[in-house]
C-alpha cells in the first residue's frame, strides 16, 4: 500500500473511530454535558454504567490512535519541503498523547473512585472519593485532555492545513474549513477557564461544533490523500 493511501486510511479510520464511542457516550453517559455536573452525580452515573461504560471509554481512547501514526506520516511527508513542520508534527503527536491520558483516567482511575463513593459507609469516605475525583478530573481532564489536548490539536491543524494547501494537497476552501473549525474549537477554551474563573462568558456549543467540524475536516483530508494517489505519485516518491 502506498504511503498516501496509508495516510488516508489512518485519517479516516481515526476520525470515525473517535466518532463512534463519542456518540455512544452522548447517549449512555450524557457526555460531554455531564462533565460540568456535581462530582457525586458523575460518580454515581458512572458506577451505574458498569463495565460497558468503562469499555466504551477505552474504545474512545484507543480508536483514535491511527491519528497518531497519520500525524507522524504527514509530518515526514512535509518536513523535507517545509522544515518548520517538524515542531508542528511534535505538537500534533503531543496532542494525541495528552488526550489519550485524559481519556484513560475514565478506564483506570474513575472506576475506583466511583466504587469508593458508592460503597462508602460514612460521609468522610464519600468526601475523600469526591476530592480524589475533583483532582484527577481537573488535572487529567481539564488541564491535559481538554486544554492542552485541544489547544495543541488546534495549533497542529492550522499549520498543517496551511502546509497542505501550499503543497497543493488540499484546496483553499478545505484549508479555510480548518481555520474556521479551529477558531470555533478555540472558543471552547473559555468553558475550561470557567471552571476556575466563575461567570466567565462561555459559548456552550463551541466545543461540540468545533470538534465535529474538525473530525469532518480530517475525513475530507483523508479523501484528498486518496485523490493524490495517481496525481502526485512522482512527487510523493521523491519526498518519501
Amino acid at each position: 500500500m502506498s504511503k498516501n493511501k496509508t495516510i488516508a486510511l489512518l485519517l479516516i479510520l481515526g476520525a470515525i473511530g473517535v466518532m463512534i464511542p463519542y456518540s455512544i457516550l452522548t447517549i449512555t453517559f450524557d457526555y460531554p454535558d455531564i462533565l460540568r455536573e456535581a462530582s457525586g452525580t458523575i460518580l454515581t452515573k458512572f458506577h451505574d454504567g458498569g463495565a460497558a461504560l468503562i469499555l466504551t471509554w477505552l474504545a474512545f481512547a484507543l480508536l483514535g490512535l491511527p491519528l497518531l501514526v497519520a500525524y507522524s506520516m504527514i509530518g515526514h511527508k512535509l518536513e523535507d519541503l517545509q522544515p518548520s513542520m517538524r515542531w508542528v508534527t511534535t505538537v500534533g503527536i503531543i496532542s494525541v498523547v495528552v488526550q489519550l491520558i485524559g481519556l484513560l483516567r475514565w478506564v483506570f482511575v474513575v472506576p475506583v473512585l466511583a466504587t469508593d463513593y458508592i460503597t462508602a459507609t460514612d460521609p468522610a469516605s464519600r468526601e475523600a472519593a469526591i476530592v480524589g475525583f475533583k483532582v484527577i478530573h481537573q488535572f487529567g481532564g481539564v488541564l491535559l485532555g481538554e486544554h492542552l489536548g485541544q489547544l495543541f490539536t488546534i495549533i497542529w491543524t492550522v499549520f498543517t492545513a496551511a502546509a497542505l494547501q501550499k503543497e497543493g494537497i488540499i484546496p483553499k476552501w478545505l484549508a479555510y474549513w480548518a481555520y474556521i473549525a479551529s477558531l470555533i474549537y478555540l472558543l471552547a477554551q473559555a468553558e475550561l477557564l470557567d471552571t476556575v474563573i466563575p461567570r466567565l462568558p462561555v459559548i456552550g456549543i463551541a466545543g461540540f461544533l468545533g470538534s465535529t467540524l474538525w473530525l469532518v475536516w480530517i475525513i475530507l483530508v483523508g479523501i484528498r490523500f486518496l485523490g493524490q494517489e495517481e496525481e502526485h505519485t512522482e512527487t510523493v516518491d521523491s519526498i518519501l
